[in-house]
C-alpha cells in the first residue's frame, strides 16, 4: 500500500510536469492541459482518487497551497502600479469587479437555481482572472499596446484584490449562517478582519526586520519566507477561523509596498514553488470534479456561460470605461478577453469544503460551476481572441522592437544606437546598477530576468521582434536564448558566446552553440568589454553602393566590428551573426570602432549616419 501511494504521488508530479511542458510547447495557458489531465484521471477513468490518496490531509494541503498562491499575488501588487496605469485599470478592478460579482451572482441564482450563499460565492470567486492565463493568451493574440497594457495590469492587480474580496464575502456568509444573529455575525466578521489585518501587517514587518538586521542568512531567506508565510496563515486560523488567507495577503501587500527587502531572489523562488503547487493542486482538484453533476445542469449551464461571456464582461468594461478615450473597437476587445484562472479553482474548492461543513446548501455545486466558467472562458477566448482582434483592427503588426537581455555598458551603447534609429528598445538586467544606468541614459528597462514568469506577466513582449542576449553571465544568456527561441523563433534570437580561449566554448551546451552567435561568434563579452575600456565606441555609419563594409572597415584601419545591420526603409534590424548575410545596400551599420580612428575616418567617405550611438 505504501509503495502504491508513493507511486501515485510521483505520478501526479510527472503528469503535472508533462502538462506544463505541453502548455509551453503549444503556447496555451497551462490550466487547460492540467484540467484535462485531472478530469481524465479522476471522473473519467477513476485512476486518481485525491481523497483516498491524501485522506484528511488533502484540504490542509490545498489550504496551505492557496495561502502561498495568494501571498505570491499580493507580493506583486504595488499601489503605485494602480496609479501609474490609468483610470481604466483602476475602474476594472473596482467597478468592473462589483459589476461582475452582482451579475454572475444573479445569473447563478436565477438561471442555475443555486442557493443564495452558493450564488454569491460563485460571483465572488469568478471575478478573478490572473496573469497565469492572461499572459499566454496575449502573447498569441498580440493586441495593440494600449489594450495589452490594460489587460496585463488588470490581471496582475485583480488576482490578490479579487481573492481578498472573495474571502470577505465568504466570511460574511459563514458568520451569518453560524450565528444567526446580526450582532454576533458582525462581531465574527470584525474578528476575522482584525486578525487578518493585524497579523498580516505584523508578520510582514517582523520578517522585514529580521532580514534587514542580518539575523537570517541569505541562504535561508527563501526557506524562511515560506515557513513564515505558512506559520502566519496557521496562526491566524487558530485565532480566528478563516482569517488566514486575508492575513497572508496583507503580509504580501505590506512587504511589496512598505518593506525594504530585495525581493528578486524571493520572487524567483516563489515563481518556481507556485508552478509546482498550482500544477499539483489543479490536477488533484480537477480529479475531484463531479462530471455527472455538471452534465445534469443541462442547457441552463450553457445559457449561464453565455451570460458570463456575452453580458457580464462587456457590461463591466462599459461601466469601467465611461468617459475614457477608448473607441468601440478597443472596448469590444477588452469586453471579450477575461479568462478565469487557477486561483478561482483553488479558492472555490477550499470554500466548498467549509460550506459543506457549515451545512450551506449547494456546496457540492460550487466547484462544478466555477470549473465550467474556467473551461468555457479559457477555451473560447484562446480560440477566438486572435481572429477577433484582427477583425476589429486592434491587433498589432509584426514588431521591430529589440529586447536586450543584459544592460552592461556594451548593451547600453548598442541600445542607444538602435533607439536613435527609431527602434523600440527594452533593456532587462537583474543587476540594479545596470538597470539604474540604463534608466539614466534614457533607455526603457526592466529590473529582473526577462525570461521569468513575473517579466512575462508585467512586460509587453508582443512588441519584441528581435532578442539580443548580451549579459556578461553566459548562463543567463543561455536561459534567455532557450526561452525566447521558443516564443519568437530561433531566427530572431541571438547571443554572445562564451569567451574563446578560456574554456568557455567547451562549457557551452551543444544546443546553445547551434544558436545564432552574435558578431559572427568571433568575440566574447570579455574581449568586447576590454575594447570599450580601451577607448573603442559604438558608432552608426551609413553604407551605400559605392562603399560597403569592407571600405568602412578600411577607413578605421580594420579596427571595427559590425554589430547590427539596419535597413532604414523597412525598419528592420539584422544582428551581425555567424552565417547571417546583411540585406542589400543601402544600409546603416552599428559598429564597435576604435575611438582613436574615428576623427580621421569621419572626415572621409562614407559619412557617419545622422544619429550615432552614444555611451551610457
Amino acid at each position: 500500500m505504501t509503495a502504491e501511494v508513493v507511486f501515485a504521488l510521483a505520478a501526479v508530479g510527472m503528469i503535472a510536469l508533462l502538462c506544463q511542458w505541453l502548455a509551453w510547447a503549444v503556447r496555451l495557458p497551462a490550466i487547460l492541459p492540467l484540467l484535462l489531465a485531472g478530469i481524465v484521471l479522476g471522473p473519467v477513468t477513476g485512476l486518481l482518487d485525491a481523497d483516498a490518496l491524501f485522506g484528511e490531509l488533502l484540504f490542509p494541503f490545498v489550504s496551505l497551497s492557496v495561502a502561498v498562491i495568494l501571498f505570491e499575488g499580493a507580493l506583486s501588487l504595488k499601489f503605485a502600479d494602480i496609479q501609474g496605469h490609468g483610470k481604466v485599470v483602476t475602474r476594472l478592478v473596482t467597478r468592473g469587479l462589483l459589476v461582475s460579482f452582482v451579475l454572475i451572482s444573479l445569473a447563478s441564482l436565477l438561471v442555475l437555481g443555486l442557493s443564495v450563499p452558493a450564488s454569491l460565492l460563485v460571483g465572488a470567486v469568478s471575478v478573478v482572472t490572473g496573469p497565469t492565463v492572461i499572459a499566454p493568451l496575449l502573447r498569441v493574440a498580440r493586441p495593440s499596446p494600449g489594450i495589452d497594457r490594460i489587460l496585463r495590469w488588470e490581471g496582475i492587480l485583480i488576482d490578490p484584490i479579487g481573492a481578498v474580496f472573495a474571502v470577505l464575502v465568504f466570511q460574511l456568509l459563514l458568520s451569518s449562517h453560524q450565528t444567526g444573529a446580526l450582532l454576533a455575525m458582525c462581531a465574527d466578521l470584525a474578528a476575522i478582519i482584525l486578525v487578518g489585518l493585524v497579523l498580516g501587517t505584523v508578520g510582514g514587518w517582523l520578517f522585514d526586520q529580521v532580514v534587514r538586521r542580518g539575523w537570517l542568512p541569505r541562504a535561508l531567506r527563501n526557506f524562511g519566507m515560506l515557513a513564515w508565510v505558512l506559520f502566519i496563515y496557521a496562526g491566524a486560523e487558530m485565532l480566528a477561523h478563516e482569517s488566514g488567507l486575508l492575513a497572508v495577503t496583507v503580509m504580501g501587500l505590506w512587504l511589496a509596498n512598505w518593506g525594504e527587502l530585495e525581493l528578486e531572489e524571493i520572487t524567483e523562488f516563489k515563481e518556481n514553488l507556485s508552478v509546482i503547487l498550482l500544477s499539483a493542486v489543479f490536477v488533484l482538484l480537477a480529479a475531484r470534479l463531479d462530471l455527472r453533476g455538471l452534465i445534469e445542469f443541462g442547457w441552463p449551464l450553457l445559457l449561464f456561460l453565455a451570460i458570463v461571456q456575452w453580458l457580464v464582461r462587456p457590461l463591466g468594461v462599459w461601466v469601467s470605461t465611461l468617459g475614457q478615450a477608448l473607441d468601440w473597437r478597443e472596448k469590444a476587445a477588452l469586453g471579450w478577453i477575461a479568462p478565469r484562472g487557477i486561483v478561482a479553482a483553488a479558492v472555490s474548492s477550499l470554500f466548498a469544503l467549509s460550506m459543506a461543513n457549515a451545512g450551506l446548501a449547494d456546496a457540492d455545486k460550487l466547484v462544478s460551476v466555477v470549473f465550467a466558467i474556467i473551461i468555457g472562458t479559457v477555451v473560447l477566448q484562446s480560440l477566438t481572441a486572435k481572429p477577433l482582434l484582427s477583425a476589429l483592427g486592434v491587433r498589432r503588426p509584426p514588431s521591430n522592437g529589440v529586447l536586450i537581455a543584459g544592460a552592461n555598458r556594451l548593451a547600453r551603447e548598442l541600445g542607444l544606437a538602435l533607439q536613435a534609429q527609431g527602434f523600440p528598445v527594452l533593456m532587462a538586467d537583474p543587476v540594479w546598477e545596470n538597470y539604474r544606468r540604463s534608466r539614466m541614459a534614457g533607455l526603457p528597462a526592466y529590473y529582473g530576468l526577462p525570461q521569468s514568469e513575473q517579466a512575462e506577466a508585467a512586460l509587453d513582449l508582443g512588441s519584441i521582434g528581435v532578442v539580443l542576449a548580451l549579459s556578461a553571465n553566459t548562463h543567463q544568456n543561455a536561459l534567455a536564448v532557450y526561452h525566447f527561441s521558443h516564443l519568437l523563433g530561433e531566427e530572431k534570437v541571438f547571443a554572445l558566446r562564451s569567451n574563446p580561449g578560456e574554456g568557455g566554448v567547451r562549457r557551452e551546451s551543444g544546443l546553445f552553440r547551434r544558436r545564432q552567435l552574435l558578431f559572427a561568434g568571433e568575440e566574447g563579452y570579455g574581449a568586447l568589454a576590454k575594447r570599450l575600456s580601451q577607448g573603442w565606441t559604438v558608432k552608426t555609419v551609413r553604407l551605400d553602393e559605392a562603399a560597403g563594409w569592407a571600405e568602412v572597415a578600411s577607413r578605421y584601419a580594420g579596427d571595427a566590428i559590425p554589430l547590427v545591420w539596419v535597413d532604414p526603409e523597412r525598419r528592420r534590424a539584422y544582428p551581425h551573426a555567424g552565417g547571417t548575410a546583411p540585406p542589400d545596400a543601402p544600409l546603416l551599420v552599428v559598429a564597435l570602432v576604435n575611438g582613436d580612428r574615428v576623427a580621421a575616418a569621419d572626415g572621409e567617405s562614407p559619412q557617419p549616419a545622422d544619429q550615432p550611438g552614444a555611451g551610457g
